[in-house]
């Protein structure tokens, strides 16, 4: 949803306000009637004054006019930066090239930097070609934050691998104030992508990125290691089930405390064996709840470390989930307080306090439920299904993430502290490509997992959000 403006023009007598096609609003402005201007208000002492000071006027109008074109930003040293990142990873050669803009950039500003890229391209031998006759593909995604805008070219250089290059232009204007202003930044990460559906993934081991971790499908979990920056399968673990799954099918993925994973969907459990290869999972139906918090004590575990992974013996809390429908029934184990059952519900997150902890719940009838224990507050915000709780060491230290409302071109999450029970904005949206389809907590408990449909291209993708305090 791009911004309104309202731009005046401080020389025109006759304007009308119209929307362009980024849905911006605006003043059209009648040069033609400045003549008549002229010649109603001003009392020439001769003709030649007459024309003297009308064509001065047209020199201001001008002048004026072509005033923003001055400030438009050069995008020419990002396109050729981009360009030679892109020719180092697929050489001279056949490209088949597409345009994804994600960002604020008008219909012109945004034809403006493709033709840029296309010609850069093009002097460093690139031949743009229809996607069945490329050697490569390339896909530029033209994104933004708070403070430039982001250029992404995913590449795929034959059968191998995607590449990610990435350039940045400073932006400027007012709009970035706001922004600035706010305590945390709400980062994401890119962890994983592929064209078939995954419902959740899990990192079973990371240094300082992600190198091992798993991802679950419909009917298997795979299993990846990166290796020379690269993914490699190591295997695929199957899941057993009698009963069809559910249309909107939903499934939970966690690392083991003393096993590798453990899997929850509708109305399956499976559990892996001990660490080791290969692994297999062993599955059984089941209405067991599923877990969504841990034991507010336990530590956040380390990154590179395994020992202090949450297992079920951690549970602070845990609901069960309807077996064949997409939402949880809203029992509780154990009870919230005096509450054993709360409204269904999507998802949950949590805000510890000095003498209780409030929980909140997605709910099915589109509110959020703020419940203490004693009293449930049954909240309208202008949030969508998703919501997740993070530990970290800003602000209030713990924040609650949610995503944005339906109805949207594409989805976004925001962060959110609750100084008492009406949440409070403190980092600015982040937006994905298309519908977030989950948003679960990480097990290490200071960052989540969005999953998103991503609504150009049709793939899946999964994303790491965590914040970082503003300085």
């Amino acid at each position: 949803m791009h911004a309104r403006s309202d731009h005046s023009h401080p020389v025109t007598a006759v304007s009308k306000h119209y929307r362009d096609e980024d849905g911006r609003m605006w003043k059209a402005v009648y040069n033609s009637e400045i003549p008549e201007i002229i010649r109603k208000s001003v009392n020439c002492a001769s003709r030649s004054a007459c024309l003297a000071l009308f064509f001065h006027v047209i020199f201001l109008a001008a002048l004026l006019a072509s005033a923003p074109l001055s400030r438009a930003v050069d995008w020419n040293t990002a396109e050729q930066q981009l360009a030679r990142k892109i020719v180092a990873a697929t050489g001279p050669g056949t490209v088949a090239l597409t345009f994804e803009n994600r960002s604020s950039l008008g219909r012109r500003d945004s034809d403006a930097v493709q033709n840029g890229m296309r010609s850069a391209l093009e002097q460093l031998g690139i031949r743009l070609v229809k996607a069945e006759q490329a050697a490569a593909t390339v896909t530029i995604s033209l994104s933004e934050n708070p403070t430039a805008y982001v250029w992404v070219a995913q590449i795929r250089p034959g059968a191998t691998d995607s590449i990610v290059a990435m350039v940045s232009v400073p932006r400027s204007g007012r709009s970035t104030v706001a922004r600035d202003s706010m305590p945390i930044s709400l980062r994401k990460t890119l962890l994983w992508m592929q064209q078939d559906p995954f419902l959740d993934l899990a990192i079973l081991e990371e240094s300082g990125t992600p190198t091992h971790i798993a991802v679950l499908n419909p009917d298997s979990v795979s299993l990846y290691r990166n290796q020379g920056g690269k993914w490699q399968q190591e295997q695929i673990a199957e899941i057993s089930h009698v009963r069809p799954w559910p249309r909107d099918l939903r499934g939970r993925l966690l690392p083991g405390k003393d096993h590798l994973l453990d899997v929850y969907l509708p109305g399956v459990s499976c559990r892996s064996g001990t660490a080791g290869s290969p692994v297999t999972l062993n599955c059984r139906e089941t209405d067991d709840p599923w877990p969504i918090a841990f034991a507010l004590n336990s530590p956040v575990f380390p990154s590179a470390s395994f020992a202090d992974r949450p297992s079920a013996g951690d549970l602070t809390a845990a609901a069960f989930f309807a077996p064949s429908r997409n939402f949880f029934t809203g029992v509780l184990t154990p009870p919230v307080g005096k509450f054993s059952t709360v409204p269904k519900f999507y998802s949950a997150a949590f805000i510890p306090r000095d003498k209780y902890t409030l929980w909140l719940f997605a709910g099915t009838d589109g509110r959020v439920h703020l419940i203490d224990g004693v009293t449930d507050q049954a909240t309208k915000l202008d949030w969508g299904s998703d919501i997740a709780s993070v530990k970290t060491a800003c602000g209030a230290g713990w924040q609650v993430l949610a995503g944005s409302a339906g109805g949207q071109v594409q989805d976004s999450v925001r962060a959110y502290e609750f100084p008492d029970r009406d949440p409070a904005a403190v980092s600015v949206a982040v937006e994905f490509p298309g519908t977030i389809l989950a948003l679960w907590t990480e097990s290490r408990g200071d960052s989540a997992t969005a999953i998103v449909r991503n609504r150009e291209t049709g793939s899946y993708e999964a994303y790491r959000l965590d914040l970082a305090c503003s300085q």
